[in-house]
């Protein structure tokens, strides 16, 4: 990337684009998790951790993001992404890094580090002007890892009114003192591996109504503070992640939902979903949200798992498009936790506002 740059004026077109947000908010009231000394607190965001407390913050999800794009000749081009969060206290690290060749006018090929497409709003989900609320809801957006090392191929054509796009990937993750097993769930330093993973994606789209179809497989390893973790006395277990969203519009009324299962080894399945509507007033639009994360199935042993996690959010929330690059978000969240022993947060209601851009 640092010689396409250097050379760039002679060998290749360079396109610079960003996005921003400035997002604050707080616990209003909550219960927390006091078997675990857990003070009230509002986990906004899943892969980040961007948890909130009883103090108002503007540091938990806000962000700002640059991508560069060098376009070759004949096809070929590199793209990159740096973001800095203030959940990392503002470090800025590079979450994409790939080139990218088209084949022809359906085929592009792919390889190096890109966002994992698990779910429908994954490819941009730091890029809040892109979507209606302040963040997807963290109960379906909930995984530990998001980013992989690999390579996939992106088709993309029509049949008759529809417009069809695919993508086929393959890859691994490592990822060193993972956040959200790290800071949040285990409270010490923990390496997250998943490999072996494959994938595909499918969407069809027509003028109204949009359909999106994912599937992958992968294998875990894990290690807690150097000792590697065993699920039924094996150090690696297998998942299989499926998902379907269906988004659609009729004039300025839309419906998003989404749906997606998680099944593990030793860890039974975890079953999130996503509702939302809303309704666009020319520059306002109020939205509705619901979305819910439930673990159930059985242990190796047989046991049936009965102090899983188990928890939904309801929200209610208001964009405004105050500017063509610019939209003011407020969102208010009740966060219902009825886990015990994998209890996230605790029930809380949090009200949280802030300004998404893009440039």
């Amino acid at each position: 990337m640092c010689t396409l740059l250097a050379h760039g004026s002679a060998k290749a077109d360079i396109d610079f684009t960003g996005f921003a947000s400035i997002t604050a908010g707080k616990v209003l009231s909550g219960d927390g998790v006091p078997h675990y000394d857990v003070p009230p607190t509002f986990l906004a965001d899943y892969p980040i951790v961007s948890a909130y407390s009883e103090d108002l913050s503007f540091k938990q999800e806000s962000l700002f993001g640059l991508q560069v794009k060098a376009t070759l000749s004949d096809g070929l081009s590199a793209t990159a992404q740096i973001v800095s969060r203030g959940a990392d206290s503002f470090d800025t690290t590079f979450e994409w890094a790939y080139l990218s060749y088209e084949i022809n006018d359906q085929w592009t090929i792919q390889a190096g580090k890109k966002r994992l497409p698990l779910f429908y709003y994954s490819d941009f989900y730091d890029v809040g002007f892109a979507y209606v609320w302040l963040r997807p809801p963290a109960d379906t957006y909930t995984w530990q890892v998001f980013n992989y090392n690999g390579i996939n191929a992106l088709y993309s054509g029509h049949v008759g009114d529809w417009s069809i796009s695919s993508n086929f990937y393959t890859g691994k993750e490592e990822s060193e003192n993972n956040r959200l097993l790290s800071q949040f769930f285990f409270i010490e330093p923990t390496t997250e591996i998943w490999k072996d993973i494959f994938g595909a994606v499918f969407n069809a789209s027509n003028d109204w109504l949009e359909l999106r179809f994912t599937a992958m497989t992968y294998t875990n390893e894990r290690f807690r503070s150097g000792v590697q973790q065993t699920w039924g006395g094996k150090t690696e277990r297998d998942g299989t992640f499926l998902g379907m969203a269906i988004n659609a519009t009729w004039g300025d009324t839309f419906l998003l939902t989404e749906i997606n299962q998680l099944e593990l080894d030793d860890d039974g399945e975890l079953d999130s979903l996503m509702v939302s509507i809303g309704h666009n007033f020319g520059t306002f639009t109020p939205y509705l949200s619901y979305s819910k994360l439930d673990q159930t199935g059985d242990y190796l042993d047989g046991s049936p798992i009965s102090d899983g996690e188990d928890h939904d959010t309801t929200s209610v929330g208001i964009r405004y498009d105050f500017h063509p690059s610019a939209a003011f978000k407020v969102q208010y969240d009740v966060v219902n936790d009825n886990s015990y022993e994998y209890a996230v947060a605790g029930d809380s209601k949090a009200l949280t506002f802030g300004i998404d851009l893009v440039f």
